[in-house]
């Protein structure tokens, strides 16, 4: 199944920068990460920086987090958050615009853990089921996660028990997104 997340992701993520290539002449470009080092880095260009996705140089686990939770996450986020550094990506789930979050780096890498482990204590303290993020939305109160127990992608209202199911795993969520390419 890891090996099917990652082949997802990696598709998207083709599709994504080709999207940007047909639309912009050139690889996805990101103000938010201008001057952010990363091994996806190609160029800076009008206080933009042109990415490129590049292979997980990391050991691929998420062991802080399980650790710290004395909790097993699903395989298929592990695999998510360990295929590749890239920059965040925009796109459409059906009519929903949502943003793949992804690792830009090895510290960002440390950085992405430490908010999965405050996520899911929050969660805990809350006495809700385990997510984990994937992916944000247009409303600061709503995030795309995976579910920890059933593997499902939802979307949920931060500090409450709504949810939405959006499909039945990640790879079937990956498949479904359409790129959207928009300078920022």
């Amino acid at each position: 199944m890891n090996d099917l997340i990652a082949a997802a992701l990696r598709d998207f993520t083709q599709q994504y920068c080709q999207r940007w290539q047909q639309d912009y002449g050139h690889l996805p470009a990101s103000a938010g990460l201008y001057e952010v080092p990363s091994p996806c880095v190609t160029e800076n260009r009008d206080e933009h920086v042109l990415w490129q996705p590049q292979p997980f140089s990391l050991e691929p686990h998420l062991a802080a987090v399980e650790r710290a939770l004395e909790l097993q996450l699903q395989s298929s986020v592990v695999s998510y958050y360990t295929t590749q550094f890239a920059g965040d990506m925009q796109a459409t789930f059906g009519q929903r615009p949502i943003t793949l979050l992804q690792v830009w780096s090895e510290t960002d890498f440390e950085r992405v853990q430490e908010n999965l482990i405050g996520h899911l204590v929050m969660k805990r303290r809350l006495k809700q089921t385990p997510t984990l993020f994937i992916a944000t939305t247009s409303s600061d109160s709503e995030i795309i996660s995976v579910c920890n127990l059933t593997g499902e992608v939802i979307c949920e209202v931060l500090g409450t028990p709504r949810r939405e199911k959006l499909a039945a795993d990640l790879r079937t969520f990956l498949k479904a997104l359409q790129p959207v390419t928009e300078m920022s």
